[in-house]
């Protein structure tokens, strides 16, 4: 094992290395038109560059490898991403090379900072927090009273079909251009997953234990606590992170139809708009990045709090 790791990272330290050297290069540097030889060196690094992936990929026992597996690829595919769009002479309105958009952030990263306040912290996170809250308590209800689920279901589930380009427009309506409309937008499509995962999370649990727990003369509340929402968390968890990431489209789409002079789906419009396009796909970044970290700080909060159930143990 241990000489598998140590030629696994010989072979990698080796590709990025010549990698390095390629990327100076007059042809992958757009100065002079490619060749025979510089396609012939790229598919072979190409190939190389498969080759480490999987072989770090096949690496056991560390939880570590399979981040690095991830991080190794991502690598990979930016690389030949500058390589090949300047190689290709590609426009840049098309797609522009990966140097020139961290140019772009670095160089506009104020702008974008306030653009991920107005959006993120603003409409994301209280839209988020508030349409998962109020799905988790109406789930609730409806497991305590189900009576309600023939009224309150029905209703639910017609508010998971609206389409975001119609209710977008008539939030900036009734809340104004500024971040609470784009809250309410949030909260309208974060409302029902959470309900439904919930509800049946709620019915998770086993049926002896439960048939225990009524033995034990214990109330709804005591077992709700000690048995059925624990039993639903990955249930719960499952629905926030979906939420998380359905949350950061719904904002950035909502902003299209009315925002102010900030926030990422404004930035991505106007500067579209203007083909200023290194600065479009610098918010997309900076959104794919945000949505990445929510999704992996929701997972590592799902292995603390649900470290016993056997979807979490396995993963």
């Amino acid at each position: 094992m241990k000489r598998a790791t140590q030629s696994t990272a010989i072979l990698i330290a080796a590709c990025l290395g010549f990698a390095a050297l390629l990327l100076q290069t007059p042809a992958a540097m757009g100065e002079v038109p490619p060749n025979a030889t510089f396609w012939l060196i790229t598919c072979g690094l190409a190939m190389l560059a498969v080759q480490s992936i999987r072989r770090l990929a096949r690496l056991d026992g560390r939880r570590v490898y399979g981040m690095l597996t991830a991080a190794l690829f991502g690598v990979w595919v930016i690389y030949f991403w500058q390589l090949l769009v300047v190689a290709f002479e590609v426009p840049r309105v098309l797609l522009p090379p990966p140097s020139l958009i961290a140019q772009s952030l670095a160089s506009h990263w104020p702008t974008l900072w306030g653009d991920f306040v107005q959006t993120v912290l603003k409409a994301v996170l209280i839209g988020w927090a508030l349409g998962s809250g109020l799905g988790f308590a109406v789930a609730v209800a409806i497991d305590r009273m189900p009576f309600l689920q023939r009224g309150l279901l029905p209703l639910a589930s017609l508010t998971s079909t609206i389409p975001l380009v119609a209710v977008a427009p008539i939030a900036v309506m009734w809340f104004g251009f500024e971040w609470q409309s784009k809250a309410a937008v949030v909260v309208l499509m974060t409302f029902f997953p959470m309900l439904v995962s919930t509800l049946a999370g709620l019915k998770a649990s086993g049926k002896l234990e439960r048939e225990l727990m009524y033995s034990y003369a214990a109330s709804y509340g005591r077992t709700l606590l000690a048995l059925r929402l624990p039993a639903a968390l990955p249930f719960m968890f499952g629905a926030l992170k979906v939420n998380a990431t359905l949350a950061l489209i719904g904002a950035i789409v909502a902003e299209f139809f009315g925002s102010p002079t900030s926030g990422l789906g404004f930035r991505i419009s106007t500067e579209a708009a203007r083909m200023n396009m290194p600065l479009v796909w610098g918010a997309i970044v900076v959104a794919a990045v945000t949505g990445s970290v929510a999704y992996a700080v929701l997972v590592q909060l799902e292995r603390r709090a649900a470290f016993w159930h056997p979807s979490v143990r396995e993963s």
